[in-house]
């Protein structure tokens, strides 16, 4: 009998080294990008988060650009700074918000629990916001939000502000209040490729108002 040569197993084993190492590696980028910029003063933060971004966008193996537009990437376009956008917002529980379960591609779907209702936004913004608790091991905040510039200045599925998975956190006051940044907001990384599954945002966060910070559709 003629020895069996498996190949498969060690050829998909070593794809999975990259594809999680470079994740793991990502992850920890961006960790140390918003520690960085909590530490900083608000504009001089949102430089750095725009320079780095545009690093691991142009860069990393785990940038949600395809690699044949990586060379002609420009950088993210963003709004100009607003310190206008910028609040610290209390919270009170979330009353009659129902849980919602989003398709998540290959990772089947995600149940957003609603646990909290911002307190200091309907008067700036138009309405409040609900927060979400991503359920699953471990679990994360999860704030993503729709409003006026959608579909015509930004991406049309909405921007995401709070996502603790993936450390997009800017912190919160001593006394509890979180701090909200409006020129923050980023594409979910659907916006970029059909490659990626996202959850957008429901219905209930949607905006009245046009929010002009954070990222924008690229100019022409």
């Amino acid at each position: 009998m003629g020895r069996i040569i498996e190949v498969a197993e060690p050829i998909a084993a070593a794809g999975r080294l990259d594809q999680f190492s470079t994740l793991h590696d990502w992850r920890r980028q961006v960790a140390d990008l918003y520690a960085a910029v909590r530490a900083m003063p608000e504009h001089e933060g949102w430089t750095h988060w725009r320079s780095v971004r545009d690093r691991l966008f142009r860069e990393h193996p785990q940038s949600p650009l395809a690699t044949s537009r990586r060379a002609q990437f420009r950088g993210i376009d963003c709004f100009a700074y607003d310190p206008a956008l910028r609040f610290t917002v209390g919270m009170s529980p979330a009353i009659e918000r129902e849980a919602i379960e989003l398709e998540a591609g290959k990772d089947g779907t995600v149940t957003l629990i609603p646990f909290a209702m911002t307190i200091g936004l309907e008067a700036p913004l138009g309405k409040e916001l609900t927060l979400y608790w991503i359920d699953g091991y471990g679990g994360g905040v999860f704030l993503p939000f729709g409003d006026a510039t959608n579909g015509r200045e930004s991406f049309a599925g909405g921007r995401y502000l709070l996502d603790t998975i993936k450390s997009a956190d800017l912190g919160s006051h001593e006394d509890g209040r979180l701090i909200l940044d409006f020129n923050f907001s980023y594409y979910p990384s659907c916006a970029y490729s059909e490659a990626w599954v996202c959850p957008l945002s429901p219905i209930e966060n949607r905006l009245p108002v046009e929010i002009r910070g954070g990222e924008r559709n690229a100019l022409p």
